[in-house]
């Protein structure tokens, strides 16, 4: 099951990527891909469109999220996988989750206005259709458009992160909630891109601790953001902790991408990918 070239982390318009579903299935069966996953952030509202849309294309889907978390201090994401996207816990949880990105995108504004930046809440509202799901991502789509920045590397090295102008930090989900609305959805919980977080060794073997006693059982190993270096360490967190594990391109758009769907390298062969425990859920 190993061979299967899955791509199980992206995004759509419905979150901060800039195409829709339908295209983002067209774009996967051309590229060869045999299991599609649409993982909208803190978001399900894009999977029936998703699920036509591979059913359309003749792609095999699994339902998708990716849901904000706060741990030890950081922004953590765990991507749910093959649930049941209509399960009330996950629609309450994850519409809670998306409650505070408005209030917190006009505070991003507010502080690039104090830089001289005028005007950025409205040119980032142009690039969501909904202000419960506005993000930096869109805020450095304007910063890009008028000039500030030559390309989205550029905006994220001098705003909107920690430190930097334009940076407001969030409290989201806990990461208990965040597993508990997927595996009661039926589901199974992943770690998204584990390299990205720049965890302490201690404080990455507490959230993977955590993350398993509260019933996750994966961790993408192989992603668009991950190093081949990187992909080594964590399939070896794979083998140590008994992860199943995942593999997925995190593509958001054509134009700003390191990875298009499904052009990642295969999973090692000796892990257990995610997708063999959720073969009754495939669409």
């Amino acid at each position: 099951m190993n061979y299967l070239n899955a791509d199980l982390h992206c995004h759509s318009v419905v979150s901060d990527g800039t195409l829709t579903p339908e295209v983002l299935a067209q774009r996967a069966k051309a590229n060869g891909v045999d299991l599609w996953s649409l993982t909208d952030h803190d978001e399900i509202g894009g999977q029936d469109r998703a699920i036509e849309a591979a059913k359309t294309v003749g792609l095999r889907y699994l339902t998708g999220t990716e849901v904000s978390v706060s741990f030890a201090g950081k922004t953590v994401h765990i991507v749910g996988l093959g649930f049941d996207h209509t399960q009330p816990s996950m629609v309450q949880g994850l519409q809670a989750t998306r409650g505070g990105r408005e209030l917190r995108a006009q505070d991003m504004s507010a502080q690039l206005e104090r830089v001289g930046i005028k005007g950025a809440y409205a040119g980032a509202l142009k690039y969501v259709g909904n202000p419960e799901l506005i993000s930096r991502t869109h805020f450095a789509r304007f910063l890009v458009e008028s000039g500030v920045c030559s390309d989205t590397s550029e905006v994220f090295r001098k705003y909107l992160t920690d430190g930097k102008p334009g940076f407001v930090e969030h409290k989201w989900a806990r990461l208990s909630d965040a597993v508990s609305w997927i595996t009661q959805a039926k589901g199974i919980a992943v770690i998204a891109h584990p390299a990205r977080y720049g965890f302490t060794p201690n404080e990455e073997y507490a959230l993977i601790t955590e993350f398993i006693e509260h019933g996750g059982k994966g961790i993408e190993v192989v992603t668009g953001s991950h190093t081949e270096a990187e992909a080594a360490r964590y399939a070896d967190v794979a083998r140590e902790f008994n992860l199943l594990a995942s593999r997925g391109s995190d593509f958001h758009s054509p134009e700003e991408s390191r990875q298009d769907l499904g052009s990642l390298p295969a999973l090692p062969l000796d892990l257990t990918p995610v997708w063999s425990l959720l073969k009754e859920q495939v669409h």
